[in-house]
This record gives structure tokens, sequence and C-alpha cells, in this order.
């Protein structure tokens, strides 16, 4: 897992945290901050996901060409 991904996950985390707390107490504004944390915590892992995922495809061709 990239550092990426693992930042990500914990802003996403937060974000869902921050969201809850807002619907809960009514305060409409940490409710939208919250989801846009959220938001960008799972983007920033889908990113660092991919990011994985093509590194790993590059080291598989490099090892094909060795061989």
């Amino acid at each position: 897992m990239t550092d990426q991904e693992i930042r990500g996950k914990v802003n996403n985390l937060k974000g869902r945290v921050k969201e809850a707390a807002g619907i809960v107490t009514g305060n409409v504004e940490l409710e939208n901050e919250g989801a846009a944390q959220r938001i960008d915590g799972a983007v920033d892992e889908g990113v660092g996901k991919v990011r994985r995922k093509v590194g790993q495809m590059i080291e598989n061709v490099a090892d094909k060409i060795k061989e």
C-alpha cells in the first residue's frame, strides 16, 4: 500500500467522522467540510491504488524483458 493510499484512507475516515458529527449536531458547515474531506480522501486513495498497480505492471514488464 502506498503512502498516498494510506493518507487517502485516513482523510476519508476523518471526513466521515466530521460529516457524521455535523449531521448529529445540525452543523451544516461541518457536515459539508466532512463530505469534501471524505471525497478528497477517496480520490487520493484511488489515485494511490492506480499508481501502485501501474508500478507493478511496469515491474512485471521489466521482469519479462530480463528473461
